[in-house]
């Protein structure tokens, strides 16, 4: 079973989510030619203040 994990900022729209497992999932078994229930999508949300670039807080950036 293909296991995909998305890192990135928080999405607050539960639609958006949805869209994006949707269509990672869509894609995923396409390519390995696979059936969609056999994928795997993790969102891991990362908060800007657990984020450094550079050496600064994304937090601090903005």
């Amino acid at each position: 079973m293909p296991y995909i994990a998305i890192e990135g900022p928080c999405i607050n729209d539960i639609d958006k989510k949805r869209e994006l497992v949707r269509d990672m999932t869509k894609a995923a078994a396409k390519c390995y030619g696979l059936p969609e229930e056999t994928i795997i999508v993790i969102i891991h949300e990362t908060q800007p203040e657990n984020v450094g670039v550079g050496g600064t807080l994304i937090k601090d950036r903005r």
